[in-house]
């Protein structure tokens, strides 16, 4: 048994490399396979489908950018500039690890039920860092505003998340660098013309920075 669940960690450990250092074009069973030294047909031993190994390979991906949450937060800083470094996080993420940020948010796999029946559905891998964010909305409104939020922090931090995550998958594909045009209309002294659209995201959902 602990031989299986190493071998199987194995093929998971071979499949992030892939993932991490050629994308998702190589993750085939057989390459897979062929770099963790086994048999063509031993990874359906351990995972019933491509899909399965796939998954699991994108769960270790949430795990990582949890990860990635925990360490770039400061839990003395206010909500919102934690919601600043988790959303740094999240686009530096997207821009470093284009091949896992595809993969962990492939449709199919989110909504994939072939895995091992000890672990959720892939698309529940999303809800530890989902709340997170859902918590620091809630803790920036209830301190920005005696009169509640305007709507549900949920909402507010679905709303957030969407915009993320289009800034994400927007630069990853080179077109908010042609729109933002850093050479022109970047940040004033030289800065990051992403970090006024950062801060352009977090003002339309948590509202300017009290002055």
């Amino acid at each position: 048994m602990e031989l299986e669940s190493s071998l199987r960690e194995r093929l998971i450990d071979v499949g992030v490399d892939i993932v991490m250092t050629d994308g998702t074009a190589l993750l085939g069973l057989r390459e897979i396979a062929r770099r963790a030294g086994v048999s063509h047909g031993a990874p359906r031993r351990y995972f019933p489908t491509h899909h399965a190994l796939l998954s699991a390979i994108a769960r270790r991906g949430f795990a990582d950018l949890g990860s990635r949450f925990a360490a770039a937060t400061d839990e003395d800083a206010s909500p919102r500039d934690r919601l600043r470094a988790l959303a740094r996080t999240y686009l530096g993420y997207a821009w470093e690890h284009g091949g896992m940020f595809e993969l962990m948010f492939r449709h199919d796999l989110l909504n994939s039920e072939a895995q091992p029946s000890d672990l959720p559905p892939l698309r529940e891998s999303t809800l530890p860092l989902f709340a997170h964010i859902v918590e620091l909305v809630t803790r920036h409104t209830e301190e920005r505003t005696a009169a509640g939020p305007a709507v549900p922090p949920a909402v507010a931090a679905a709303a957030l998340w969407t915009n993320l995550h289009g800034a994400a998958q927007l630069r990853t594909w080179g077109s908010l660098q042609l729109v933002l045009d850093a050479t022109s209309q970047g940040a004033p002294d030289g800065g990051d013309p992403f970090d006024l659209l950062l801060d352009a995201v977090l003002d339309a959902h948590l509202g300017p920075v009290a002055r």
